[in-house]
């Protein structure tokens, strides 16, 4: 008998919607099928999640004449599908950052993760998006003492070179932070955030539009192709709805990084992550599990991040599968992410799921974001599920790059690697070798 037909989760047996829960809290509106696309802009925009919409906006109040491309909806990737984290940090860690960059480019680097949190406080209050945005901080939790060692390093490192304060908290606090007692201690940022991603992307979508950009929905970019140009560079952009000339062109697609810039595809892999939202809690069970309503994630490398939505729902999710989501993956997604909540909250038990959904997070294979230009278009991406305030961050970043501010993109410089030795061509067979590593890092870590 399988899971599903057990209705282990749904002690009433309701449906469970496999679409992602943000989107059943607001409308998006969609774009104008039949409307035709500009000759020439000044800058075309190809995907219209939380960068691209960030950068045309940008781009839109510094006069440029911009259209932004998306070959879904305005939102329907990443930027509605995650679990509305704001975090701090970057995926690598400081000790990685400063071994492999140096003290004064990881500082850099560090620095432009806390910018970003400010930029999406900043956007909500000057566009007044209603998008339940809060800075609640973030909570990482050690699944191993030895993790927890690692935490108390790491903060020491951060306040001593990066001057950001973050709080220790041993095992015996803990239960001030989540009401779980299988941890080891934790790591509090309070700069970090929590927020509405579908609300937000709808309030950015919105912001653009009135500042004049022009946006264009289900419009596929198929190729581009470089032209002759007086005095620039010019490209061809070729799409579903007709084609359209542009003298710059900004990349903003992340995990859905395709055929139309294969250079970019290359380096970038796809990974699956996939969420669950219960039913309402009540107060009182809402209370004890998470009882200051921080953005909840675990230290290890195959992990889980947990929080309450602004409703007082649990959202809970994971890499329950590395391939980007299908009908399958996120049907057995379900069993696989309750499973992983009632091991941290066993008390949930009779608590139902009412959603489930997955999503495709963008990773390079350093696992750092990157931003600039390659073969002449400009990029940013690589988020590393970092993504809800670090693509407004460099999509914001890039656009002022793009208007002709070269030292606005703190990531300039970096290398950006492609597979070692070329194995790689944007089809990501080796994501299951991937998994068995990083479950394999996670027993003997």
């Amino acid at each position: 008998m399988t899971f599903l037909s057990r209705c282990i989760y749904h002690t009433c047996c309701m449906p469970l919607k496999e679409k992602p829960y943000w989107m059943d809290t607001v409308s998006i509106p969609a774009g104008d099928a039949s409307a035709p696309l500009p000759e020439t802009v000044d800058v075309a925009v190809i995907g219209g999640g939380f960068t691209g919409l960030s950068a045309a906006l940008a781009l839109a109040r510094r006069g440029a004449k911009v259209a932004v491309l998306e070959a879904e909806t305005f939102g329907w990737g990443a930027s509605s599908r995650n679990g509305g984290m704001v975090l701090t940090g970057l995926k690598k860690g400081p000790e990685t950052l400063i071994a492999r960059y140096g003290l004064e480019v990881a500082r850099r680097l560090y620095g432009a993760s806390l910018a970003s949190i400010d930029c999406v406080e900043r956007i909500v209050k000057e566009e007044a998006i209603a998008c339940d945005f809060s800075r609640t901080g973030h909570l990482e939790v050690a699944v191993k003492p030895k993790h927890f060692e690692a935490f108390e390093r790491s903060a020491e490192l951060i306040a001593r070179e990066f001057h950001h304060r973050l709080g220790v908290v041993p095992k015996k606090d803990l239960g001030e932070e989540i009401g779980s007692e299988i941890y080891h201690g934790g790591l509090v940022d309070e700069t970090s955030a929590g927020v509405n991603p579908a609300r937000y992307v709808a309030g950015l979508r919105q912001a653009a539009a009135r500042a004049g950009a022009q946006l264009y929905d289900r419009t596929r970019v198929e190729s581009i192709e470089r032209q002759p140009a007086i005095g620039a560079a010019a490209y061809r952009m070729h799409t579903s709805r007709g084609t359209l000339s542009a003298r710059a062109v900004f990349v903003a697609t992340s995990g859905y990084t395709g055929r139309a810039t294969p250079a970019l595809q290359k380096r970038i892999v796809p990974i699956g992550s996939y969420i669950i939202v219960s039913q309402f809690l009540a107060e009182d069970l809402a209370r004890t599990a998470t009882p200051r309503g921080r953005m909840i994630y675990d230290s290890k490398n195959f992990l889980y991040y947990y929080r309450l939505t602004p409703d007082r729902r649990m959202l809970f999710g994971g890499r329950a599968a590395f391939f980007p989501e299908t009908a399958n993956t996120v049907r057995q997604s379900a069993e696989i992410l309750r499973q992983g909540m009632l091991s941290v909250y066993p008390y949930l038990r009779d608590v139902e799921i009412e959603y489930v959904w997955g999503g495709t997070l963008d990773f390079a294979f350093d696992i750092m974001p990157h931003a600039g230009q390659l073969d002449g278009l400009y990029y940013a991406l690589g988020y590393a599920g970092h993504g809800v305030a670090m693509a407004t961050y460099l999509g914001a970043q890039m656009a002022a790059v793009i208007s002709g501010d070269p030292h606005a993109n703190p990531f300039d410089g970096l290398p950006f690697p492609s597979a070692p030795l070329g194995l790689y061509n944007g089809r990501p067979w080796f994501l299951p070798l991937g998994a068995a590593w990083y479950k394999f890092l996670d027993w003997v870590s």
